[in-house]
C-alpha cells in the first residue's frame, strides 16, 4: 500500500464519516488511497441490524472514494484495552502502511469512542516495534502521527481543515446510513434520529466561521505537527 496512505478507524460505522468525511472526499479526489477500519458491527445500535449497517457503510465508503473498508469484528460496547484487541489493529496498520492515522476524539458522551481512541493510541506505538509479532507476522511500520476527529465532543479544534467544496459529499455519505439518521414509524428514539446530521452540519459551518471558510472540519492531535506550508 501507498506509504501517504491515510487509515482512519471508527468505533462503529458511521463515526468516520461524522468526524472527518468531508476531508476524506477532498483526499480521495486528488488521488490519496484512504482506507476505513471499524472496529465493531454495530450489532448493540437501537436502530438497524448487522446486514444493513454493513451495506450503509459499503455504500457510504463509495461515496466517499474510499479505496477499503475493515471491519475487525471486535465487540459492540466490549471496546477494552485487551492484547488480543491491540494485535488485530497492528495488523491492519501494518497491512496499510498509512503516512497518518485517524480517531475518534478521546473525549465523548459514547464510550466506545473513547476506547477506540486509546486501542488505535497502543497499536500505532506497538506497530512501529520490530519485534511486536502480530497474527499476520507483518513488518513493523511507523506513522508519523495521530489525528483525532469529533464526534460529539464540543473540544476545540487545533487543526481546521477547509472541506468547503466536498462538504455535499459529506451530508450523502450521512444520509446513506438511513437506519440511524432517519426517522421512521418502527425507529427506537436516540440522538441520532433527532436532527443529528443538522447538528453536525451546523458544526462544521461553525468551524468553518472561525476559519474563514463556508464548512471546516476540526482535528485534534497530542503530537506537534511540522508542516513545511502556512
Amino acid at each position: 500500500m501507498n506509504e501517504k496512505s491515510w487509515l482512519a478507524f471508527g468505533a462503529h460505522a458511521d463515526d468516520v464519516e461524522i468526524g472527518m468525511g468531508a476531508a476524506i472526499k477532498k483526499e480521495t479526489k486528488r488521488g490519496r488511497n484512504v482506507i476505513i477500519c471499524d472496529l465493531t458491527e454495530a450489532e448493540l445500535s437501537s436502530n438497524g441490524t448487522v446486514p444493513i449497517r454493513k451495506k450503509e457503510a459499503k455504500d457510504a465508503a463509495a461515496l466517499l472514494g474510499v479505496t477499503n473498508r475493515y471491519n475487525l469484528q471486535l465487540p459492540d460496547r466490549g471496546l477494552y484495552m485487551r492484547d488480543d484487541h491491540i494485535l488485530k489493529l497492528i495488523s491492519v496498520i501494518r497491512k496499510v502502511r498509512p503516512e497518518y492515522v485517524f480517531a475518534p476524539y478521546w473525549v465523548d458522551r459514547h464510550p466506545d469512542h473513547g476506547n477506540c481512541a486509546q486501542l488505535v493510541k497502543e497499536a500505532v506505538f506497538s506497530s512501529g516495534i520490530k519485534n511486536m509479532k502480530d497474527p499476520e507476522d507483518l513488518p513493523a511500520h511507523k506513522v508519523k502521527n495521530i489525528f483525532y476527529y469529533l464526534i460529539n465532543s464540543t473540544e476545540k479544534p487545533e487543526l481546521f481543515v477547509d472541506v468547503t467544496e466536498s462538504y455535499s459529499y459529506k451530508l450523502k455519505a450521512l444520509q446513506a446510513y438511513p437506519s440511524q439518521f432517519i426517522k421512521t414509524a418502527d425507529s427506537v428514539d436516540t440522538p441520532l434520529t433527532n436532527g443529528y446530521i443538522e447538528r453536525v452540519e451546523a458544526r462544521d459551518k461553525l468551524f468553518g466561521f472561525e476559519a474563514g471558510v463556508s464548512y471546516a472540519e476540526g482535528f485534534i492531535t497530542e503530537r506537534t505537527y511540522v508542516t513545511n506550508n502556512l
